[in-house]
């Protein structure tokens, strides 16, 4: 069975001798020298890939409606506000970058630009790199996402009640207490820990799991279930589960981890004003706001949220040039298949359809959220809440992203997982303006009519 497989004889034929096995070794040359080109073009230095994407200057591309010279060119203009300091964009198409960008500068007057490999914080962008995290643990049998928290995150002290917080309650915000619990007392510089142990004296607004308000604090029980399960640091199973299998090269989740980047953004505040020093603050509730790393490496870890091409199911079918008896081959097949072989072998999912399925699931609404946008940015409807992610609609689609914010950093992320397109953005600014962009985009990707969603009042 063995030789059938590699030869390409018929299941219970025996072994034919010197023919067939001229074929086998033809067929392992074959097979070695498309691995070998394979290996070649994978093996492309990363700088040589980030210098063609950042000079894309393509205006129509992958068969979408997205226009990048426009979007570059509205990302120039917004830089030219004062609030801004420096920003990364980058844009995915059909599950492909097509674009990534720096614009301004990492500091102030300091004359250093950002590129498309400039790091910046996620604030709460992070919380889906932990519910991914979180999840893959309970694939691999660790636990489920019903059991209560309190089972494997024991600083995680709650007020009384019939309802126990699960798992899922605190990675969907539906603790039921009070918004945004303690995070003074993390600005503080108090410990995560002990934090957490300070809920139990609070009020239940809601019974748990019936109502959405967004948590820091309890939300990175997320990562002492992680340590507990696994003993290890959060960091070392991130970077184990999510960025290495990712390709994530810039991405950490500790302030030693930015200032370790070869370039980083340095954090401004209100009308550019530097601020002197990043605080660590929160970095000590990593699953909640933890996360450094380049556009690009923001890019791709969308890119990993989205379902694989159709083409990763297609087996790779090659023809010789040439006779059985024949030792001329075709060069150019070989190295056609080795581009099919590369392409098929980058598509392959790093997060399993389960895990994304869950993490993307609407698990409740989300009210505030949706007055926000209905005030500033009324095409995102339907506000909701899955795992460490927002669900809108926009459109009549189904769209998936998520903000953050830390003192002098604001990141973004929006992608419709269907046509396989986001846009991912940071900024080293306090600034709102900026999430306009990403409607701007939208509208592009559903061929809708132009709206200046970033407030520039320019002509478009």
């Amino acid at each position: 069975m063995l030789t059938a497989m590699f030869t390409g004889q018929k299941a219970k034929v025996p072994f034919t001798g010197r023919v067939m096995t001229n074929s086998f070794a033809r067929t392992c040359i074959i097979k070695m020298l498309i691995c070998a080109t394979a290996s070649l073009v994978l093996s492309t230095p990363q700088q040589s890939v980030a210098n063609d994407i950042a000079d894309i200057k393509t205006t129509k591309s992958h068969n979408t409606n997205v226009d990048l010279a426009e979007l570059d060119k509205r990302a120039s203009q917004l830089m030219s506000q004062l609030e801004m300091v420096g920003m990364s964009v980058a844009v995915v198409e059909n599950g492909e970058m097509t674009f990534a960008k720096g614009y301004g500068e990492v500091q102030r007057d300091s004359k250093m630009k950002v590129s498309a490999d400039t790091v910046f914080r996620w604030a709460s962008v992070s919380k889906g790199v932990a519910a991914a995290t979180v999840l893959s643990l309970q694939e691999d049998g660790h636990f489920e996402l019903a059991e209560p928290a309190t089972l494997h995150a024991a600083s995680l002290k709650l007020p009384p009640s019939e309802v126990e917080v699960s798992i899922e309650d605190i990675l969907s915000h539906r603790v039921g207490i009070v918004r945004n619990a303690y995070d003074r007392r993390i600005e503080d510089g108090q410990a995560a820990q002990k934090v957490r142990g300070a809920l139990k004296g609070l009020k239940y607004l809601c019974e748990p799991g019936t109502c959405h308000t967004y948590q820091n604090v309890a939300f990175d029980a997320s990562a002492e279930i992680v340590e507990s399960i696994t003993g290890l640091p959060y960091k070392s199973v991130v970077k184990e589960r999510i960025f290495d299998p990712l390709g994530m090269q810039t991405a950490s989740v500790t302030l030693e981890g930015l200032k370790r980047s070869k370039s980083w953004a340095r954090p401004h505040g209100r009308y550019g004003k530097r601020i002197n020093r990043v605080k660590e603050n929160y970095y000590r509730v990593p699953a909640a706001a933890g996360v450094n790393s380049s556009v690009k490496d923001l890019a791709k870890w969308m890119i990993a949220q989205m379902p694989p091409s159709r083409e990763v199911e297609e087996p790779i079918g090659i023809e010789l040039a040439g006779g059985l008896d024949d030792n001329s081959y075709d060069v150019k097949m070989i190295a056609e298949a080795a581009v099919q072989f590369k392409f098929q072998k980058e598509a392959l999912p790093k997060i399993s359809q389960d895990i994304l399925d869950e993490m993307h699931m609407p698990r409740v609404e989300t009210p505030r959220e949706q007055r926000f946008m209905r005030r500033k940015y009324m095409n995102l409807k339907n506000a909701q809440y899955g795992l460490g992610w927002r669900v809108y609609d926009y459109a009549g689609r189904r769209v998936i992203g998520h903000r953050g914010g830390v003192q002098g950093y604001r990141a973004l992320v929006l992608f419709d997982p269907e046509k396989r397109s986001g846009i991912a953005m940071m900024w080293n600014s306090p600034h709102s303006q900026p999430i306009g962009l990403q409607l701007e985009f939208m509208d592009q990707l559903y061929g809708l009519p132009k709206k200046d969603w970033l407030r520039l009042n320019t002509k478009t």
